[in-house]
């Protein structure tokens, strides 16, 4: 019998096995959910180094929020990611939820970095 940890870290691992199949070289946004706070950075993993991240930790987004653990925050730290990410020349990455379902704050954080103007 496998603990929910287990179960967690055998779906991150499959997920992030058929984005590296499927991804093309593209970058990948991961998504970290904790209990309070979301948080989000574009990882190139040929070089190994994170070219953007934002959290609903950032000052900036912090005085808005009343919470970093609702949808709207989630959303506001998907567009703080893409512009970023903009910023630092990416348009396109493989969206990585890690083992998580995408629904809820995930789903917000993705559709938050698309209107920002990341394409996935």
């Amino acid at each position: 019998m496998f603990k929910p940890q287990d179960r967690y870290e055998r779906r991150r691992r499959r997920t992030r096995y058929a984005l590296k199949i499927a991804g093309g070289g593209r970058m990948r946004l991961s998504v970290f959910r904790s209990g309070k706070h979301i948080y989000g950075q574009i990882v190139d993993d040929a070089q190994g180094r994170t070219l953007a991240a934002a959290s609903s930790l950032d000052k900036s987004l912090r005085e808005d929020l009343k919470t970093g653990a609702d949808r709207e925050a989630a959303k506001r730290v998907g567009l703080a990611l893409a512009e970023r990410a903009k910023a630092a020349g990416v348009e396109a990455v493989v969206f990585d939820r890690g083992g998580y379902r995408y629904h809820g704050r995930v789903k917000a954080l993705a559709d938050g970095a698309r209107e920002g103007g990341l394409s996935f």
